[in-house]
C-alpha cells in the first residue's frame, strides 16, 4: 500500500494539516493512519474536573472529521523505516509514502508513578489527563470537608504546562466558597522550579496562590502513591542537588503523570536525544529525513505542548510540505508561538501567549496578564465551538 501522503496520528493535528492540504489541493493522496474511532477535545477536561463542563461533549466520532478526500487507515504505527519511505502497523501492513507527517500526539506514563495505576479514581486520588479519569476529580473535590488537597506537576515535558494548576485554581475557588477558612489546605507540588516561566505572568499568579493560600513546593517530584493510606512520596531535590524522599498525607491527590514521546516514536530513527521527533524548530522538516515533517505534542519543539501551538504549527507545516513538493524553498517558519488560558477561578482567566523566547505574543489588545471574565468566555464557549467547526475542517 501506498500513498503520496501518510500523516501519523488523527489527533488536533494531524486532521488540522489533512484539512489545510486537501483546501490547497484536493487532488492530493493523503492517508491519515489513526487507532481510535473517537476524537476529543481535551482543553476542555479541566472544566470537567472543575463541575462545569460535561464529559460527553469533549467527544465525537472520528470519522466526521477525517477530511473529505483523506482515507482513515484505522491502525496504530509501531515502526518507522525512513531509509525505504514506509511505516509498519499494528496490524502488519507495511504502508508506503512519498512524505509523511509524525503527530501521533504524547504518551501517558501512568505506571511510571508506583502505586498510581492501582488507586487512580478512588481513595481521592484523580487526575484531569484523561478522558475516563476527568469527573472524578469534581467528586474528589467535593469529598475532601477537611485536611490537605495536593496537585502535583510532573518533571518533563507535558500536554499543557499550565493544566496542573488551572484545576488548583478552580478547588480553590470551591472551597473559598463551600467551606470555612483554613478547613482544606492546598498544597503544589511541582517538579519545575518556578510557578510560571514568564515574569508577566508568574506575578498573576503568584497572587492567585495568595488568594487561596496555596502553599507552594518545588523541585517535588512524585514517584509513589499510597491510596488506601492516603500517602504521596515524593522525590525532593535541594538547592545543592541533594535528593531525598518526602512523604506527604493528604486527604485528596490530583495527579499531572510523567509523559514522554509515544515509544514508538522515542526508539525510532526519527528521534532526537531526548525521544521527541528531531526536527528543524522553524521549518518543522526533519533533521535527517527531508521529505518527513513534525508537530504537535510528538515533535521536538522547544515550545509549550498545547493546541494553541499546534494551530500555528500546521499553516507552516502546509506551506513548508507543498512548497517540498514543487522543489521550492521552504519559507514558512514558526516563531514557537504558544498560548495557555490558565483559569484562576470560576468566571476568572488569564490568557498567557508567547512564543520561542518566553516573550508575551499577545492577541489583544490589552493587558492579558490580568485575570478576566471575557476570557473564560472564550475558553468556556468559544474555543469548542472554534475547535470542532473552524480548526478541524482547516479553516483557521
Amino acid at each position: 500500500m501506498k500513498h503520496q501522503i501518510v500523516i501519523v496520528g488523527g489527533g488536533n493535528a494531524g486532521i488540522s494539516v489533512a484539512a489545510k492540504l486537501l483546501l490547497a489541493d484536493s487532488h492530493l493522496d493523503i492517508a491519515i493512519i489513526e487507532p481510535s474511532d473517537k476524537h476529543y477535545y481535551q482543553p476542555a477536561w479541566t472544566l470537567v474536573g472543575g463541575g462545569v463542563y460535561n464529559i460527553q461533549d469533549t467527544v465525537r466520532p472520528e470519522a466526521d472529521y477525517i477530511p473529505k478526500g483523506a482515507k482513515w487507515i484505522r491502525d496504530a504505527v509501531t515502526a518507522f523505516q525512513p531509509e525505504q519511505n514506509s511505516v509498519t502497523t499494528r496490524n502488519g501492513l507495511n504502508i508506503s509514502y512519498d512524505y509523511l507527517v509524525v503527530c501521533p500526539g504524547i504518551q501517558i506514563n501512568w505506571a511510571q508513578v508506583e502505586g498510581l495505576p492501582e488507586t487512580l479514581g478512588k481513595n481521592n486520588v484523580c487526575s484531569n489527563y484523561s478522558f475516563d479519569t476527568a469527573p472524578y476529580t469534581f467528586e474528589s473535590i467535593k469529598n475532601v470537608q477537611k485536611g490537605r488537597a495536593l496537585f502535583t506537576s510532573a518533571a518533563g515535558a507535558i500536554k499543557c504546562g499550565g493544566a496542573p494548576q488551572k484545576i488548583m485554581y478552580l478547588a480553590g475557588n470551591y472551597y473559598k466558597r463551600h467551606r470555612n477558612p483554613g478547613d482544606v489546605k492546598i498544597e503544589f507540588y511541582s517538579a519545575g522550579s518556578v510557578i510560571f516561566g514568564i515574569e508577566k505572568y508568574a506575578k498573576t499568579l503568584r497572587k492567585v496562590v495568595e488568594r487561596y493560600d496555596i502553599g507552594t513546593h518545588f523541585k517535588h517530584e512524585l514517584i509513589k502513591v499510597d491510596g488506601p493510606r492516603k500517602i504521596a512520596v515524593f522525590k525532593v531535590t535541594d538547592a545543592e542537588g541533594n535528593v531525598t524522599n518526602v512523604e506527604e498525607k493528604f486527604d485528596m491527590l490530583h495527579v499531572t503523570p510523567p509523559q514522554s514521546a509515544p515509544d514508538f516514536v522515542r526508539n525510532s530513527p526519527l528521534a532526537n536525544a531526548t525521544g521527541w521527533v528531531d526536527v528543524d524548530k522553524y521549518t518543522l522538516q526533519h533533521i535527517k529525513y527531508p521529505n518527513i515533517f513534525s508537530l504537535g505534542d510528538a515533535s521536538g519543539l522547544p515550545n509549550s505542548k498545547t493546541g494553541a501551538a499546534v494551530r500555528k504549527e500546521a499553516p507552516v507545516l502546509v506551506q513548508n510540505l507543498l512548497s517540498l513538493m514543487k522543489g521550492q524553498t521552504l519559507s514558512g517558519r514558526y516563531s514557537g508561538y504558544s498560548s495557555c488560558p490558565i483559569v484562576t477561578g470560576y468566571g476568572k482567566l488569564m490568557l498567557a501567549e508567547f512564543d520561542y523566547d518566553n516573550k508575551p505574543m499577545e492577541t489583544f489588545p490589552f493587558d492579558q496578564s490580568k485575570e478576566r471574565f471575557s476570557m473564560w468566555i472564550l475558553k468556556r464557549y468559544m474555543l469548542p465551538w472554534l475547535y470542532w467547526n473552524q480548526i478541524l475542517k482547516g479553516r483557521m
